[in-house]
């Protein structure tokens, strides 16, 4: 194991830092507005480090974003348009992981150019900015390939969590 990699996820600061309070509701709030324009729900999840036994093991940051995506329940929608995004702090990484519904419309590629725009925020350290371009952009996509239908009843927006 890389021990420059243990090292910054044994000391890596908590997400609150990047991730206040305030931010998070904003966040919060982009998800709830963008909603109103699609068939999919979003949630935000984010860690400061992986948990040590994803360490110990090496597992990929891949393996970890979908566990997250099935302990929140990401997965319990309607028509299984559910959208996870994953921002792992302690390796700079951004995972999405859609739901089935989602991946049977909208064309490959889609996630890696939205990680794209959400890393250029982030190497800048504009943590909130790059979470909230990639919300913008998740919601542009959505709208595209999946508009509301009929009978969608709203409902409020998966929970933001700094794990």
């Amino acid at each position: 194991m890389d021990a420059l990699r243990w090292l910054r996820h044994w000391f890596h600061a908590p997400a609150s830092r990047a991730f206040p309070p305030e931010a998070m509701q904003e966040i919060r709030a982009a998800i709830a507005t963008g909603e109103r324009k699609h068939d999919g729900e979003i949630c935000f999840a984010v860690e400061a480090k992986l948990p040590v036994r994803y360490l110990l093991s090496g597992r990929r940051v891949r393996a970890r974003a979908e566990g997250v995506f099935a302990d929140l329940k990401v997965w319990d929608t309607e028509r299984r348009t559910g959208v996870l995004i994953y921002v792992l702090l302690g390796d700079y990484t951004i995972e999405i992981i859609p739901d089935r519904g989602v991946v049977a419309r909208v064309p490959e590629g889609s996630w890696e150019r939205i990680s794209g725009f959400m890393s250029e925020q982030f190497r800048g350290e504009h943590w909130k900015e790059g979470v909230l371009v990639g919300i913008e952009a998740t919601h542009n996509l959505l709208e595209l390939y999946l508009p509301p239908g009929p009978g969608r009843r709203e409902v409020s927006p998966k929970p933001v969590v700094a794990l």
